[in-house]
């Protein structure tokens, strides 16, 4: 047992150093920095999971590229702990850090689109609904999520998949450069001739090489309009219609996805009010083409079943990329639990049916997001992203209200995650997944030796370690 005189000493050494490193770094700070009981504290440690309570010892916000830079230097030479904030929407809170320094970029959202050149730079601290306001006024986009309060920051520097990838790739795949702060408070511009390894490890390696600072982006054409809309079945007809599903999904073409959804059913008011809050199977379907060119796949789709009600027609593609935000809103508890599937074999569509009426919550989903197509025709080492056969990816999202229900709705995750785990590639999305070490080379798969070297150069101390770490590789 240590003497407790000596480990008095040591903590009010810290507790020292720490009131040092944070009076430095107040008076360096264009932006503002916030302290525990300070106004404006509670609400910057706020974070889209209300599963997440983690007190920083300080929150700096950001006014530019300069803070950042304090921000890491003063993390670097004082030994703190260091968390980076964009959108605050990953499921693991990794933008908080206990008794450290967070790093809040979310006042830096500016988005410039160059229509021209079919480009855009958004600062790290905007939505996708940021990006998505930007770009669609000259009739353009970017691969991105489904919930458009996603921070995009760490939607990219995961990957970044949605309702545009099957025809244009993951978010990634449109990254043209980035500006980064390095671990030793340097600033660089990456791109695939400017520091390529880089370049190479951002896309998909998450936050563990730097702070980004600006992402420049290429757009496609999308929109403004396009078809889309949700088709509801009763949850007893969900084994028969997801087994016809594969086969319509293996059919579509890349301008179209069909994601699938079990839950029970919102207040939606073109379903029967005799079936809000039951169990039901929902298919969202989507296609970039014009009306003519997408009537045939709402068709085969509505054919799969007996719809119990369906809404689809042309709309602003912003407003499709909002549509699911009411159900994905900040303060609610959220824990999931995420698979691959390069098919979606009998055993796994029986294990998900199975549950549909023994959901732990009402507002618990489980889903299938369709991809394949542009975002699968990419080598699995050409980025840091490795999952390139993944034709479906599951969410299990659990959400409740109660914090008295946290262990009866995880362990309801996790025993379902565990039923379906023989039927899944072994690889996961890492913005889908809360826990760290257990499942890091679970997240990086084939490519986590190479990012863990490049770890090791970019950030041998591994200052950059909240997030889903990769340890720097010892030589």
């Amino acid at each position: 047992m240590p003497d407790p005189s000596t480990h008095e000493e040591i903590e009010a050494v810290a507790r020292g150093a720490l009131v040092e490193a944070l009076a430095t770094l107040q008076g360096s700070l264009r932006g503002a920095l916030l302290q525990p009981g300070q106004p404006g504290y509670d609400r910057a440690r706020a974070v889209w999971n209300a599963m997440v309570e983690r007190r920083p010892a300080a929150i700096a916000r950001c006014a530019g590229v300069a803070d950042v830079i304090r921000c890491v230097e003063v993390a670097r030479d004082h030994g703190l702990s260091l968390s980076v904030k964009g959108g605050g929407h990953h499921i693991g809170g990794h933008a908080l850090c206990d008794g450290g320094l967070t790093i809040d970029l979310s006042e830096l959202r500016e988005v410039r689109v160059d229509p021209h050149d079919r480009h855009a730079i958004a600062g790290p601290g905007a939505t996708l609904r940021d990006v998505d306001h930007e770009t669609q006024a000259f009739g353009l986009a970017v691969p991105l999520g489904i919930n458009s309060t996603t921070g995009l920051a760490g939607l990219t520097l995961g990957g970044g998949f949605g309702w545009l990838s099957r025809k244009y790739g993951l978010t990634i795949d449109h990254l043209r450069s980035a500006d980064v702060v390095l671990a030793d408070g340097s600033w660089i511009r990456t791109d695939a001739s400017h520091e390529p390894d880089l370049f190479w490890a951002i896309r998909g390696g998450g936050g563990n090489f730097g702070v980004v600072t600006a992402f420049e982006l290429d757009l496609s054409p999308v929109g403004p309009e396009i078809m889309a809309g949700l088709i509801v079945f009763p949850a007893d007809e969900a084994p028969a219609v997801l087994a016809r599903y594969r086969q319509l999904a293996a059919t579509l073409p890349d301008e179209a996805a069909c994601w699938a959804v079990l839950r029970q059913a919102p207040p939606l008011p073109f379903v029967p009010a005799s079936h809000h809050g039951r169990p039901v199977l929902i298919l969202a379907a989507f296609h970039l083409g014009p009306p003519a060119a997408a009537e045939p796949m709402f068709a085969a789709v509505q054919a799969l079943g007996t719809p119990l009600g369906a809404f689809y027609g042309p709309q602003p593609y912003t407003a499709w990329q909002q549509t699911f935000d009411p159900l994905l809103a900040p303060g609610a508890r959220n824990y999931w639990k995420s698979h691959n599937f390069t098919e979606l074999s009998d055993g796994a569509l029986d294990a998900i049916c199975a549950t549909a009426d023994e959901l732990p919550s009402d507002q618990t989903e489980i889903f299938l997001g369709q991809l394949g197509g542009a975002a699968g025709r990419v080598a699995p080492d050409a980025t840091a992203f490795p999952h390139r056969d993944a034709r479906f990816v599951m969410n299990v999202h659990t959400r409740w209200t109660d914090p008295r229900d946290d262990a009866r709705c995880v362990a309801w995750a996790r025993e379902l995650y565990a039923a379906i785990t023989p039927y899944a590639t072994g690889g996961v999305y890492s913005n889908f997944v809360p826990e760290g070490d257990d499942v890091v080379r679970a997240v990086y798969g084939v490519n986590y030796d190479r990012l863990a070297t490049l770890k090791a150069r970019y950030d041998p101390t591994n200052l950059f370690r909240n997030n889903q770490n990769i340890r720097p590789a010892l030589h």
